[in-house]
């Protein structure tokens, strides 16, 4: 009860806002971050920001305005025009705020022992140069961050919920000849990133690139890293899930409810309490109780994902998948943690064209499916080992079709962003190389 008295305000904004509108809500972020940036080998920029931001969002007559401030303390003004902007709103079928539930307020993303100082992110830094140290690539730039911040949501339904969590983030780049290397790694605890394996990767694929060979264009087994993947599906399969794209028909998948839309091996689903995960959350940005939700079961699509403004709008119940970017804006559809999952084996016992990331994927077009990229860090494996290293390489085709064509999983899962993906096997795929 001590930290609420801390935003004892909050509830002064609600009760203010009842005297002229239907239901209101706050979004209240508060937080302290470190980031540290490298230029070649010595730190360029280091910086510590104590952070706060208000959203507020209106509802009267099924008109919905929202404001937002980086000064908590002028939140009668950003209420002021929050009203304002719903009166100027179109009117759409609303059916309320949801009202409180008995959940469990523990937070399942942070890390208590993190230390959100500079000491923190310069250790970082150093364990990623000693890793870079491992190849004879330059390394030209990276960075390490941490932080930790504290989510409100209050509304005049009663709704108080309020969750605490913490990130770290680290990424290097390097080069070697024209050849260049990249690696990355994220997540809410500090003892669950490797910043020495980031370093080690990033210069050993510009090392080992630099050494690429071209190939002849033709079909081959492929195998799409998890950061790889994530660029196709997150581009476009992803925002297919959306219900407002469904029923504003941008939607490839707007038709295939309860058929097949991949292979059967394949599984997705938003599951928002794992715990550990990056986003997890036990309630959405509107204050909707959080569950798992199956979108694809066994290659059969099952469900796609709402908030309450489109669910309301055509008469569907909300999935608990509305999102916030951050304070200012208001709630849109997206998802907390997107696993794929399916049968997980061995995929690269045999040859494979192995892809460690993707240029151009943000060109494919996201109602066709259809893309082509540039394959970035490409090498023949087998066994589980690098082998030849591929100078250039080009694949094309459609992300919608893809999924109909994976063969197998890889056992180990990684988090690029809010995906928790594998590595994929795809066979017979055609590369244009030289």
């Amino acid at each position: 009860m001590r930290w609420w008295v801390a935003v004892e305000w909050i509830d002064q904004l609600i009760r203010e806002a009842e005297k002229s509108v239907d239901e209101v809500e706050v979004f209240y972020v508060a937080g302290t971050s470190v980031s540290a940036d490298l230029r070649k080998k010595k730190v360029s920029h280091a910086s510590t920001s104590e952070d706060c931001g208000l959203g507020v969002r209106t509802i009267h007559k099924g008109r919905i305005g929202s404001s937002s401030t980086s000064d908590p303390g002028r939140w009668r003004e950003c209420l002021k025009a929050a009203i304002a902007s719903g009166n100027l709103a179109t009117p759409q079928e609303w059916k309320g705020l949801p009202g409180p539930e008995p959940l469990d307020q523990t937070s399942l993303s942070f890390d208590r022992s993190l230390e959100v100082g500079p000491a923190t992110a310069g250790k970082l830094l150093e364990a990623m140069l000693e890793g870079a140290a491992e190849h004879p690539a330059e390394v030209t730039s990276g960075s390490a961050g941490v932080s930790a911040l504290e989510v409100t949501l209050a509304s005049s339904h009663g709704v108080r919920y309020t969750s605490r969590h913490t990130s770290v983030s680290l990424s290097l780049e390097a080069i070697y000849g024209q050849s260049t290397g990249y690696e990355f790694d994220h997540s809410w605890a500090l003892d669950r990133v490797d910043p020495v394996t980031v370093g080690e990767r990033a210069t050993f694929f510009a090392c080992e690139s630099a050494k690429g060979k071209d190939i002849p264009s033709g079909d081959y087994d492929i195998l799409l890293s998890p950061l790889a993947y994530a660029e196709l599906l997150g581009t476009v399969f992803v925002p297919a899930l959306s219900g407002r794209n469904v029923h504003a028909k941008r939607s490839r998948l707007a038709d295939s409810l309860d058929q097949k839309v991949a292979d059967p091996l394949v599984s997705m689903y938003d599951d928002p309490l794992i715990p550990g995960a990056d986003g997890s959350s036990r309630w959405d940005a509107e204050g909707m109780p959080t569950k798992r939700i199956d979108f694809i079961l066994d290659g059969v699509l099952c469900a796609f994902a709402y908030d309450l403004k489109t669910a309301y709008r055509y008469g569907k119940q909300s999935t608990a998948n509305a999102v916030r970017g951050g304070y200012g804006g208001s709630p849109s559809i997206g998802h907390h943690n997107f696993v794929l999952d399916g049968k997980r084996d061995t995929v690269d016992d045999e040859r494979v064209v192995f892809v460690h990331n993707v240029v151009g994927a943000h060109t494919a077009n996201p109602m066709s499916g259809e893309f082509s990229v540039e394959l970035s860090n490409a090498f023949f494996r087998e066994g589980g080992e690098f082998q030849e290293p591929i100078r250039s390489a080009m694949l094309s085709g459609n992300v919608f079709d893809l999924q109909h064509q994976i063969t197998g999983l890889s056992r180990e899962s990684r988090t690029i962003g809010s995906l928790i993906l594998p590595s994929v096997r795809i066979n017979q795929q055609r590369l244009i190389g030289k």
